[in-house]
């Protein structure tokens, strides 16, 4: 009977592990995306947004360096799949609170201001990302002010 309880308790356990590991891994397949999108947008990837990414990617989700740029990979081949952004946010939109869908917006920012000049693709595409994530447009304006000056 106990025996049966513990596989019961268990696996209950184990399920929801493997669904939040599922959920973390989307999370962050997403967002890589949607950085790749901006980092391609205006032209094509470069050296500085690759950098720039591994190190968002890096100290956003604690990841290992080469398991940033496995994810950065990953979310390039994915992006050149994908035609529209749409589900890719609405599930971020669905998945995150306000903070973490402004800290998205705060990685968008950092990535089109990689090579210290902002095209008008970079922003019209972070600024519809954040209008369809529901983060306020003043934070949004407030995001890529901090992103700019950051910059240089």
């Amino acid at each position: 009977m106990f025996k049966k309880l513990y596989e019961d308790i268990y696996s209950r356990i184990s399920a929801e592990d493997i669904e939040a590991d599922r959920r973390d891994a989307a999370i962050r397949m997403a967002t890589a995306v949607l950085m790749v999108d901006v980092a391609l947008i205006d032209s094509p990837f470069r050296e500085t947004e690759f950098d720039r990414m591994l190190k968002l990617l890096s100290d956003h989700f604690g990841l290992s360096t080469q398991d940033a740029a496995e994810l950065i990979n990953a979310a390039n081949a994915q992006a050149d799949k994908q035609t529209s952004v749409r589900k890719l946010i609405a599930f971020l939109d669905e998945q995150l609170d306000q903070a973490e869908k402004a800290r998205v917006i705060e990685l968008l920012w950092s990535v089109a201001y990689a090579d210290h000049r902002l095209d008008r693709y970079e922003d019209s595409l972070v600024l519809k990302v954040g209008a369809l994530l529901n983060v306020g447009q003043e934070r949004v304006m407030d995001l890529k002010q901090a992103a700019a000056a950051a910059a240089g």
